[in-house]
């Protein structure tokens, strides 16, 4: 049995277990509880359809790979169910203290960034329902309440990036935390507004808050930025992977680090992707090492050295286009980059000493594309593609190494 299948075996083994434990741990804290015969065996079969929906929903994402998952999720995948397994437990415990003092905002948070959205309003909403289901008087109103809330915190907390500011998002989550917390109050235990009631929300949206810096903190540092770090590694010129591809053919290795460098200015310059467009610049033609160029055939290359996601959707829309979805300004940035290089570079070994016009010979590049319709394939407007042209026209310098 290969690796793949193994690791897959022991993923089903873990559901499985998760499975049983949700349904069993339900069902014994009812019983500790002293529901009664009805609602412990109530508990239980609804613990054990919330557990299969989940476990369903992670299979489906795990099918589609990578792309099923948000950020690192889908190699990381036991980090969701530690969080699943802690707050299955506190979803029970949440049921013996004021349901207004639930951190559940938090929770949704957590559970969508170790996952995927989708998979996190559901298993958060669960949560909530077991928490209602063992208190002694649960109502629809807390379920609503913490519902709701979490599924602005989701959508609030959805795109996390390096530079993404979370003041905003906060904001809203907790403000609307706080207003569902009062309207709660108000509405469905029909209590009068006042200072007293403002208490437990003001405590829970202070929880939350706390619960949500340290989580941010550490999520940004161990997961968006590990992202970034791997970005600098695979991007300096004497990564393995680019040395190899050096000892295997030098004209294709140089080409890669002349691709990189003039398609890098041009990202920088009109604020693409600049990260992504050198790890493409670099990495598209990987497959030269073992004679391969199709992409199930290289693909192992960034699985196994560990590539950032986002590197590894860029590198497949360059090598594996598709005709019914636009492709991106960072592919377009490294086809036009390796063209002008590559022409370069062969016109030099032709003739060393080739007086060439260098606007002219990037004007035809260009205009072939433009007269040709091949842009058109491309999600770039007219602005960005002249200046592509001038930033291409400005390194007459750097075309001038290419000489030596």
């Amino acid at each position: 049995m290969d690796k793949k299948g193994l690791s897959f075996d022991k993923i089903k083994i873990l559901y499985a277990v998760l499975f049983l434990v949700t349904g069993i741990g339900v069902g014994g804290f009812s019983f500790v509880l002293g529901k009664s015969y009805e609602a412990i065996l109530r508990n239980i079969v609804v613990a054990f359809i919330i557990s299969g929906t989940i476990i369903f929903m992670l299979l489906d994402a795990s099918s589609r790979g990578k792309e099923g998952f948000s950020y690192d999720n889908y190699e990381k995948r036991n980090r969701f169910i530690v969080v699943y397994i802690v707050f299955l437990v506190l979803s029970c415990v949440f049921s013996l203290i004021p349901n207004q003092f639930w951190p559940y905002l938090s929770i949704f948070v957590i559970l969508a960034l170790f996952s995927n959205s989708e998979i996190g309003m559901i298993s958060g909403t669960c949560f909530v329902m077991l928490s209602v289901m063992l208190e002694e008087n649960g109502s629809l109103g807390e379920l609503f309440m913490y519902v709701l809330a979490g599924a602005v915190a989701i959508s609030m907390f959805r795109d996390l990036k390096e530079d993404t500011k979370i003041a905003f998002p906060t904001f809203i989550s907790l403000m609307m935390q706080a207003v569902l917390l009062v309207a709660f109050n108000v509405l469905f235990l029909n209590r009068t507004l006042g200072i007293k009631i403002l208490i437990l929300p003001i405590l829970n949206v202070m929880l939350n808050l706390l619960i949500l810096l340290i989580f941010l903190n550490m999520f940004g540092v161990y997961v968006i930025r590990k992202s970034n770090d791997m970005y600098m590694e695979i991007n300096d010129a004497e990564f393995s992977l680019l040395k190899e591809l050096k000892d295997k053919n030098q004209d294709e290795y140089f080409l890669a680090i002349h691709t990189a460098y003039l398609a890098e200015r041009i990202a920088m310059g009109l604020g693409f992707n600049a990260r992504a467009v050198k790890t493409c610049s670099y990495y598209h033609r990987i497959g030269i090492i073992d004679g391969k160029m199709d992409w199930d055939d290289v693909s192992h290359y960034y699985s196994e050295n560990n590539f950032p996601l986002e590197a590894i959707d860029f590198l497949k829309e360059y090598m594996v286009p598709s005709k019914s979805v636009p492709r991106s300004k960072e592919s377009l940035t490294v086809q036009l980059s390796e063209t002008v290089i590559s022409s370069i570079m062969y016109l030099l070994k032709k003739d060393p000493n080739a007086n060439i016009n260098y606007d002219q010979l990037i004007d035809g590049i260009i205009d072939k594309r433009i007269d040709n319709g091949e842009l058109n394939e491309y999600e770039v407007t007219f602005r960005e593609l002249h200046e592509m042209r001038k930033i291409l026209k400005k390194e007459k310098l750097y075309y001038g190494f290419l000489r030596r």
